[in-house]
């Protein structure tokens, strides 16, 4: 039987939790992973790893978390992603919810972007594909 969302919601909420020593209930779906869970950029490989072995799936390096795009002169002019820029984050980041962040794309708001519903997304479309 598939899981649920809730199942996956739950399951990631677990591996955030040991991941990064927060509270079960300070991790919701609209919580951010850097500002409100204090999640670290080497934390973002521990989540990776442990996502993994949860849901004994594969994560590619820089699928999860785009690497390739904020050092790009074609997407990042002036601190802000430009109209390429913000075509090809939402390619590669579909479980994402850009609609605040369209409102100002500033690079600087792209922690925004990994939420906890960006990972439960993530994970819920890798089983389905699976």
């Amino acid at each position: 039987m598939p899981a649920t969302r809730e199942d996956v919601f739950k399951q990631v909420e677990e591996v955030l939790v040991d991941a990064l020593g927060v509270d079960e209930d300070e991790v919701s779906e609209d919580a951010t992973l850097q500002g409100d869970l204090g999640a670290e950029s080497i934390d973002f490989l521990d989540i990776v790893f442990r996502l993994e072995k949860k849901f004994s799936i594969k994560i590619p390096r820089g699928e999860l978390f785009p690497e390739d795009i904020v050092n790009n002169p074609d997407y990042v002019a002036d601190g802000k992603f430009t109209e390429a820029g913000i075509i090809r984050l939402k390619e590669a980041m579909p479980h994402a919810d850009f609609s605040a962040f369209d409102k100002a794309p500033n690079v600087s708001k792209m922690p925004e972007l990994f939420t906890v519903r960006t990972l439960t997304n993530y994970i819920e479309a890798k089983l389905q594909a699976a």
